[in-house]
Parts: C-alpha cells; sequence; structure tokens
C-alpha cells in the first residue's frame, strides 16, 4: 500500500510549529441566510423534500459560496481546511432523501476544497495547505437503543453504518482530500465502524492517507463521551487505527474542555489537537465567545505544550482563526 506524500510533510510540520485548522463552515453558512432556492438550486428545483438546512448540498448546487468559505478561512491563517462534508453519508442525507447523492457530493466537496488550498499555497509555497475530509458522527448511534423499552433495538447496522463511511471516504479521497477526519465522536462504535471503512477504502485504493480522530464531550465536567466512555477509554479504544493525531473538537467551548485536553496531552502518544466551539451557547443556541477570548485561552494550551493542531468548531468565524493563528504563533508545538 502507497502511503500518501502528505503523511511525512504533515509529521514534519506538526514537529516543527502548531498549526491551525479552519473554524465552522456551518456558522459561516447560516451567516448568509440562504433560501430554500438557494439549496435547490437549479438541478434540485423538484426534488419532493425540502433541502433548506442540507449545507453539505450547496458544494453542489452553489460551489462558489462554499469556495469562499474556505478562502476565508485559509486567508485568515487556516493550515488545514475541512470539507463541507460533516453530514455527507447515506446515513445522514437519508433526511433530505438524497442518499444517491452522497459519494458525488463528498467528489465535488473535496474537489471544491482542494482547488482553493492549492490555489493558496500556490501564492505562498513555503506554507502549504492541506484538506480535511470532514466525516460527522451521523444522526445514529451504534451503542445505544432509542426505545427504553427495547434496548437492543438499533436504528442502524454495524455494517450499514461502516458502508456509509466507506462511500464517505471514496469520494473524499477521490476528491484530493489530504486527510480523513473522522470527527465530533459521541459513540466511539461508529467511530469504530469509520475507521473500519477507511481501512477497507485503504485497502481497495491502496493508497494511504493521514488520519485524525476526534471525539467530543457533551457535558462539562463529565470526563465521559454521550456514550459512556471517559478519554482515556476512548483512547485505548482507537490507538490501534494509528492515527497521525488524536483530537477533542465541540460541544463546550474552550474553558471547558481545558481538563481534556490537558489528560489527552499526557496520555497519546501521537499529535494532539483541540478546536472548540466558541464558548457555550447562549439560551437561543448562539455561540457568543469573542475571538479574542477563545484565542487566548488557545494560546495558554499552546504555551502549556499541550497542543501540535489548534481551530474552531461551532459558532467560530475567520475572525476566531486570524486571532487563534496569532495566539500560537512561534509558539513551540507538544
Amino acid at each position: 500500500m502507497k502511503p500518501s506524500d502528505t503523511q511525512p510533510l504533515l509529521e514534519k510540520l506538526l514537529a516543527e510549529r502548531i498549526l491551525v485548522i479552519d473554524g465552522a463552515m456551518g456558522t459561516m453558512i447560516q451567516q448568509l441566510g440562504l433560501s430554500e432556492e438557494d439549496f435547490r438550486g437549479e438541478r434540485f428545483r423538484d426534488h419532493p423534500q425540502d433541502l433548506k438546512g442540507d449545507n453539505d448540498l450547496l458544494s453542489l448546487t452553489q460551489p462558489a459560496v462554499i469556495e469562499g468559505i474556505h478562502r476565508a478561512f485559509l486567508d485568515a491563517g487556516a493550515d488545514v481546511i475541512e470539507t463541507n462534508t460533516f453530514n455527507s453519508t447515506r446515513v445522514s442525507q437519508a433526511d433530505y432523501r438524497l442518499e444517491d447523492h452522497v459519494y458525488e457530493i463528498n467528489l465535488a466537496a473535496a474537489q471544491l476544497a482542494a482547488k482553493v488550498a492549492r490555489e493558496v499555497t500556490a501564492e505562498d509555497s513555503a506554507r502549504p495547505r492541506f484538506v480535511a475530509g470532514s466525516m460527522g458522527p451521523t444522526s445514529k448511534t451504534l451503542s445505544m437503543s432509542r426505545d427504553v423499552e427495547h434496548p437492543e433495538r438499533r436504528d442502524v447496522t454495524f455494517v450499514q453504518m461502516k458502508d456509509a463511511y466507506a462511500e464517505q471516504a471514496r469520494g473524499l479521497i477521490d476528491g484530493g482530500a489530504d486527510i480523513l477526519l473522522p470527527e465530533t465522536t459521541f459513540d466511539t462504535l461508529n467511530l469504530k465502524a469509520a475507521i473500519f471503512a477507511i481501512e477497507e477504502v485503504f485497502q481497495e485504493k491502496g493508497v494511504r492517507l493521514p488520519v485524525i480522530l476526534s471525539v467530543t464531550f457533551t457535558q462539562a465536567g463529565s470526563n465521559r463521551t454521550l456514550s459512556g466512555q471517559t478519554l482515556e477509554a476512548f483512547w485505548i479504544s482507537v490507538a490501534h487505527a494509528r492515527p497521525l493525531a488524536v483530537a477533542i473538537n465541540c460541544a463546550v467551548g474552550a474553558t471547558e474542555m481545558r481538563p481534556y485536553v490537558e489528560e489527552l496531552s499526557t496520555i497519546a502518544p501521537v499529535f494532539t489537537a483541540c478546536y472548540p466551539n466558541a464558548g457555550l451557547p447562549n439560551a437561543m443556541g448562539e455561540f457568543d465567545e469573542r475571538p479574542e477570548d477563545t484565542a487566548a485561552i488557545l494560546g495558554d494550551f499552546a504555551a502549556r505544550g499541550w497542543v501540535n493542531l489548534v481551530g474552531g468548531c461551532c459558532g467560530t468565524t475567520p475572525d476566531h482563526i486570524r486571532e487563534i493563528a496569532a495566539a500560537v504563533r512561534g509558539v513551540a508545538p507538544r
């Protein structure tokens, strides 16, 4: 199996300096106030299901919008941008009756991100930019039942989840992603299915890309994922995948993420990352933390030697990424 040329380059860069990942694609899209017609475009004008809110579809119907968001984050200082594919699995796209378009969505999203990343790299070849294929957790869980009367019931099987992730991985790889990033893991068994799928596709294509695995904690102070694992148990469960890096993202803000990031830096013998939300959501579900406040906390994490890669999740904008990049510039990586 041929390893990607990206792996040694990323290993070198992560050992030299703290890299920066982009902010929230969803936040940027929401700020645009797009209509149902914008989401549909001409191609899906007669689709029988409402499509507003299916942000991933915009890679097909509004590619210029997605390109613009990618470029804004790169201009703000991001070294890594994520594809617009957080919900681009057959499992998640079933909500919009777009299951048969999943491969195409992933392919197009990766191609868009790769195009912008290559253009920006060409403008400053001394600083390469990378594309991470975003693979979200889906809306289903393999570890738990939604029916308390029938705890054995599941909405999806392991094989179905694995096959859905494999389809997504094929599109991302074919579209030019440099990294695969299963993220926002609330159920480690879902992530195990993603890892299985990724390995299957690597074998199928005869190539291996760097992989970053990212977990989320849904309640500050609980020290457990939604499916009940501690951070250490999570890492032990996925260490066999030999990821380039392991990360914590989403759910809580950087302040609440502090003990998790510190612990992760002590238990994981790989590069570590964190990309928190812009604080905790307010009563309206929005994120109010100012860019300079998020950056100050992540800058402290960097100064303490806890991280190799930082960035933002829900609520973070190019302004957040610009401040975060400035806060970690010149700070030695973990």
